[in-house]
């Protein structure tokens, strides 16, 4: 083990926690790394992947972090490869080839991969040493950042007899470690971890009303401008904002959201990263795979969702060792919006409903397309909730994922079209003219059209893609593929829709008490009386943490007294009935009977669910009239309403 460090890595010595989980590894256990962000988490797997018989399945939530690591792997010399939405079908099958021959050591994917039958079917033929699991604080349902796919790893992990995991992050609460320990059967003391203390944080709150907050910040800043800082806000008009001010006041800062586009966001990232702008005002889309070692400043303008998600944020500055401020601009402005997008995440008992009858639906031909936009759409749950609900389908032995494909396909010629049909001759070329003829072009763009071609010419769909494909390899046209349809098998039908819809329904009202607790803890952590490291730390089961550190606001003998937000109107000075008629009535229109409890509560404090989107609810007079309102107040008023 040591030899490996050293003659492969150039490392004398391991960093702290890194040999215990190493060592558990190679002697054939499975082990979770729980390390602060920058404390060498992914030596816990490469070193052991060197040593291993087989290869070493790393499963990551992001393509960036696997770009970064791969690049690393190649530097040192090591077999490593990735398989990702980026690359085209040839390299995809470059990649399995070698995996399949034995030549890779590490082959790196996302998790959405295995939703892929076709790939399921091939790494079932590779025998596989370590299930690697980066951020794996997202399989927990009780985490933050939770990702739906993850809760199906323990099952991939039986399916393809994988005899080992290795579970990586930096942020679990002891709940959460016992979520992750149970899933995958690792034993305590196969669970390290190395302390959540940073003491080169120096962790501040500043309690300030809502309308000081932004002369205040461009103050502090100025005095720091020549430093990297993240400001961190929680919507993106927001960002936009605070950037211009600061821009203002002499302080170069750029607001980076997942409004701007992909080329935008990415030049920010990279001027960020080189020193070229030193202030970036953020969203949460902004850090992860961020690996900049000299950041002195992280800011929390607005509160932000939850302690794990501060304690993510908080642990991009000062990974030089250097002492940093990490300072929270708290009152309980922006509480209710916090909550908001809580309480819009989860689906009414209707929407589920509808999702289980399409299922039944399909069951007569065994399988069942969608598209999880139009299904988002018609069944009025928002995306990431919609993934969730088919996950537990799943968990529950109702549907399994088959295959993915885009529905449409539209290309653009580079060269003329004679000039393309002129590469090929014989029964090629009346393929290739077929689909020439039967795409229905525009100005610019041409359709492919899948049905005519197949009825008119036998065409297989698979063989018109390939050769899509093919055309832009050679740069003749350029194509553009939308719609992705998700096919699943149906495995049971059989089951009672309104007891199945009730108890889904049920487990996503738990999921939302449990964040809205999650945001009071933090409410709670930033009014503390007590060392602010040391709660941290505590809050993450670290008990060696400093019970007085010496450098938090706290220590400093500053305790924040919260704001409260200003004085709103009593509800009861509301015509509900008059604020909310408008949208009944179109919502009356177009769905016909009447808008439910829920949906009423939504529109009045302006949260966006798809059939707001079907409505153009955003344009109707009354929408977010109570934005201010705690949505558990709003609903409780309009539920006790008799409406006409």
């Amino acid at each position: 083990m040591y030899q490996t460090l050293e003659r492969v890595f150039g490392y004398v010595q391991f960093r702290p926690g890194q040999e215990a989980a190493i060592g558990a590894v190679l002697a054939g256990r499975s082990a979770a790394a729980i390390f602060p962000t920058g404390s060498g988490k992914s030596l816990c797997y490469q070193l052991p992947a060197l040593r291993l018989p087989h290869l070493t399945l790393v499963v990551s939530p992001l393509l960036a972090l696997m770009q970064d690591q791969l690049a690393f792997l190649r530097r040192h010399g090591i077999s490593a490869a990735s398989i990702d939405s980026a690359q085209s079908r040839e390299q995809v099958s470059e990649t399995m080839a070698k995996a399949k021959a034995g030549e890779l050591k590490i082959l790196m994917i996302s998790v959405e991969r295995l939703k892929n039958e076709r790939f399921r079917s091939f790494i079932q033929q590779v025998p596989i040493s370590l299930l690697v699991i980066d951020e794996a604080h997202c399989i927990s349902e009780w985490g933050h950042n939770f990702r739906p796919d993850y809760l199906k790893l323990p099952d991939y992990q039986r399916q393809f007899a994988i005899p080992q995991v290795l579970l990586l992050t930096a942020t679990a609460t002891p709940p959460v470690i016992a979520d992750m320990r149970g899933k995958f059967a690792i034993a305590e003391a196969d669970v390290v971890t190395t302390g959540f203390y940073r003491p080169n944080l120096n962790l501040r709150i500043e309690p300030l009303a809502g309308r000081a907050k932004l002369s205040w910040l461009g103050h502090w800043l100025s005095a720091r401008r020549e430093q990297a800082s993240i400001v961190y806000v929680t919507q993106q008009k927001t960002a936009e904002q605070v950037a211009e001010f600061l821009s203002q006041q002499g302080i170069t800062a750029q607001a980076y959201h997942a409004g701007l586009p992909h080329e935008r966001r990415e030049a920010i990232q990279r001027g960020f990263m080189a020193g070229q702008s030193r202030c970036i005002v953020a969203t949460i889309a902004f850090g992860m795979g961020i690996d900049k070692s000299d950041i002195r400043n992280v800011v929390h303008f607005d509160l932000p969702k939850s302690i794990e998600n501060y304690s993510q944020e908080i642990g991009r500055a000062g990974r030089d060792g250097l002492p940093s401020e990490c300072l929270v601009l708290a009152n309980r402005d922006s509480l209710n919006v916090l909550e908001n997008f809580v309480y819009g995440d989860t689906p009414e008992r209707e929407g589920i409903q509808f999702v289980l009858e399409e299922i039944r639906r399909a069951a007569s031909d065994g399988e069942w397309e969608l598209m999880l936009n139009t299904l988002s759409t018609q069944s009025n749950i928002r995306l990431l909730p919609l993934k969730t609900l088919l996950v537990q389908l799943e968990l529950r032995g109702i549907i399994t994922p088959r295959y993915a494909y885009f529905a449409d396909y539209r290309f653009k010629y580079l060269i003329d079209a004679e000039a393309l049909l002129a590469n090929f001759d014989g029964e090629r070329r009346q393929f290739v003219e077929a689909i020439i003829s039967t795409s229905q072009r525009a100005r610019t763009w041409c359709t492919v059209d899948f049905e005519q071609l197949y009825n008119q010419h036998r065409a297989e769909r698979s063989r018109v893609v390939k050769a899509l494909d093919w055309f832009q390899e050679k740069g003749w046209i350029e194509l553009e593929s939308k719609q992705m349809t998700e096919v699943y098998a149906v495995l049971d039908s059989r089951f009672d829709t309104a007891a199945l819809s009730g108890e889904l329904h049920a487990y996503f009202k738990q999921h939302e008490a449990s964040e809205i607790d999650r945001i009071r803890a933090m409410l709670d952590l930033f009014a503390s009386e007590q060392c602010l490291s040391q709660r941290l730390a505590g809050y993450f089961g670290d008990l060696a943490a400093p019970h007085h550190c010496g450098h938090c606001s706290v220590c400093q003998g500053h305790i924040a007294q919260l704001p409260e937000p200003p004085p709103l109107q009593p509800l009861s000075d509301y015509a509900l009935p008059s604020v909310s008629g408008p949208f009944r009535m179109r919502y009356q229109a177009a769905k016909g009977g009447k808008p439910s409890s829920e949906c009423l509560t939504r529109f009045l404090v302006g949260i966006s669910v798809p059939l707001f989107t079907t409505l153009k609810a955003k344009g109707i007079a009354g929408f977010g009239a109570l934005e201010n309102y705690p949505y558990a107040q709003v609903r409780e008023a309009v539920e006790k309403l008799q409406w006409d």
